[in-house]
């Protein structure tokens, strides 16, 4: 295995411990012997704990950024709202580890250097909606409240459930959904 290849399992092992444990919880043991290398091997290749988990929490994000880009790319306005609600809706069902790496590093905004990439994150979260849709501040906030709806939702791992409530968390996004929300009729 390849030096890149070796840190791209890594990465990939450790989303999954990061998404267990958090940045305090998460095991460097627990990936060494997973990934059936030695601890001080990890820190070579990445320093801390903490720049790990910073490299993580990037690949998560930049990931679910590069998704709502490229899938609301050749569209505007409602439109975008619609394929923008599709993609991370479906992201939150096929890649249950990423949204959960999220969930830890919003937790662990208390550090301030992953607060600060938590930050960027989050504007680009909002550029990106914003950029695609047209949509006023207040109807991209609502946007992205949904979206942090379906990341509380995957935490719960309701896919299964059939109560009322996690049906209706469920719903869809359809175009048109935050049209009602406008700078005139929200301040």
């Amino acid at each position: 295995m390849t030096a890149q290849q070796r840190r791209e399992q890594l990465l990939a092992l450790a989303a999954e411990e990061f998404a267990a444990g958090g940045l305090h919880g998460a095991s460097m043991e627990s990936l060494a012997h997973r990934a059936g290398i030695s601890q001080a091997y990890i820190f070579r290749l990445f320093g801390t704990k903490k720049e790990l988990f910073l490299q993580v929490v990037q690949r998560a994000f930049t990931h679910l950024i590069d998704g709502m880009d490229r899938t609301a790319a050749d569209t505007t306005g409602p439109e975008s709202v619609a394929v923008m609600g599709e993609y991370y809706n479906n992201s939150t069902l096929s890649n249950r580890t990423e949204l959960l790496v999220q969930l830890q590093a919003f937790a662990s905004c208390g550090d301030r250097e992953v607060r600060d990439v938590v930050r960027n994150h989050m504007s680009g979260m909002w550029t990106a909606t914003a950029d695609h849709t047209g949509m006023p501040p207040v109807a991209v906030k609502s946007f992205l409240a949904y979206g942090m709806l379906l990341n509380v939702a995957a935490a719960l791992d309701i896919d299964d459930l059939d109560t009322e409530w996690a049906r209706g968390i469920r719903t869809r996004i359809h175009a048109g959904l935050f049209d009602h929300l406008t700078e005139e009729n929200n301040q």
